[in-house]
């Protein structure tokens, strides 16, 4: 974009007509001047303020936002005049009368006459979008503990029915009763296919979800996963395990798709349910890495074999095993994990040991690799 030299006429006759009816904000920044040159009626809407009192209402502004929002918009401000795009910044702001606001922000650099550099770009505010969206994650991690808690609960009787049908067949192997034989096989086929279907309403859950396109957002690592493991928590008693969440006190913000990365961990938590003992022990842990942040998940459940170890990210692997109530899998759900992180251009790592446990360690980068490798 160029600027013609009767730059502030050119504002008006640009964005004033759809200014007038928008609820978006627009504005353009003089970088030398450092002087907000243009801003649209809709801030009056958005913020509360006076457009033609921008320039003195900014400090306050910029002192309202939260701190790592504003360390992460100076960065991606100073990438914009490097001469990338800011495309959906996602900011916090809490105002001194405790009311809290999420806005949106685009930014491009403009070259202006003279040589100088203006930043334009737009503001929506998205509090109520955060809001909903912020109410259907803790919604969907409480639906997925609780589809654990049912394939747990109905699971069980369901196998040991099968076990008993198992031993009566076993017992009367040497009776000639047709009908009674025909009868037992019913019940171990009924309990069999009843157990397959819990766990396949399940698995689907979780595997429809690799087929959607990431949307990125930066997330708080640390808040995130705790509202995960809590309703993990809640049902302890009924899943008859303990689970642990670690985690340092301040924020650890990475770029994911939350959607996809919830059901990675779900999966995850789902997997150490399995294979671990009534009365076990699941923790999730998160921590900051260079660059980036780590979070895993560690269970001191059977552990995977050594000789299953090479090929347990193989699509319909073969280490798939059923869990210790006989939950059937896939073997498709590790393939899947790998998928997405891969995708978030992360890395997933295990360490196991029969009778000991397993370790899954996904390390992601903060943000995504810009196309120029910056």
């Amino acid at each position: 974009m160029v600027f013609s030299p009767n730059a502030m006429v050119d504002f008006a006759l640009l964005f004033g007509p759809l200014a007038q009816h928008s609820q978006v904000v627009y504005y353009c920044y003089d970088v030398h001047a450092q002087r907000v040159a243009y801003v649209s009626q809709a801030y009056e809407t958005v913020f509360g303020g006076n457009p033609a009192r921008i320039n003195e209402e900014l400090p306050g502004l910029k002192a309202n936002l939260h701190p790592d929002d504003l360390e992460f918009l100076d960065e991606q401000l100073r990438r914009v005049l490097g001469g990338q795009s800011m495309e959906d910044a996602e900011l916090r702001l809490k105002y001194p009368n405790g009311r809290r606001q999420w806005v949106c922000f685009t930014a491009v650099r403009a070259a202006g006459p003279g040589n100088q550099f203006y930043i334009s770009g737009t503001v929506r505010d998205i509090t109520q979008s955060k809001q909903y969206m912020d109410n259907a994650h803790k919604f969907n991690a409480k639906k997925n503990a609780t589809l654990e808690i049912l394939s747990h609960d109905l699971s069980g009787p369901l196998v040991v029915a099968q076990q008993l049908a198992e031993h009566i067949a076993q017992q009367s192997a040497g009776y000639h009763d047709e009908a009674l034989n025909e009868l037992v096989r019913l019940l171990h086929e009924t309990c069999k296919d009843s157990v397959d279907l819990i766990r396949d309403f399940v698995d689907q859950e979780f595997l429809e979800s690799v087929n959607v396109v990431l949307k990125r957002e930066r997330l708080d690592m640390v808040a995130w996963a705790q509202t995960v493991v809590v309703e993990y928590q809640r049902s302890a008693q009924k899943l008859n395990k303990h689970f642990h969440f670690e985690a340092p006190p301040e924020p650890i913000y990475v770029s994911c798709d939350k959607n996809k990365f919830e059901q990675v961990l779900n999966n995850l938590i789902s997997n150490a349910i399995k294979f671990t003992h009534d009365g076990g022990n699941i923790a999730v842990r998160v921590e900051p890495l260079p660059g980036g942040a780590c979070i895993s998940v560690t269970d001191d459940g059977i552990g995977i074999p050594a000789a299953l170890q090479p090929v347990l990210f193989d699509k319909f692997t073969k280490a798939r095993r059923p869990g210790l109530r006989g939950e059937k899998t896939t073997g498709l759900g590790m393939s899947v994990i790998k998928t997405i992180v891969d995708l978030h251009h992360g890395r997933i790592t295990f360490e196991s040991t029969e009778n000991k446990g397993s370790a899954f360690r996904i390390e992601l980068p903060a943000a995504p690799p810009t196309p120029d490798g910056a």
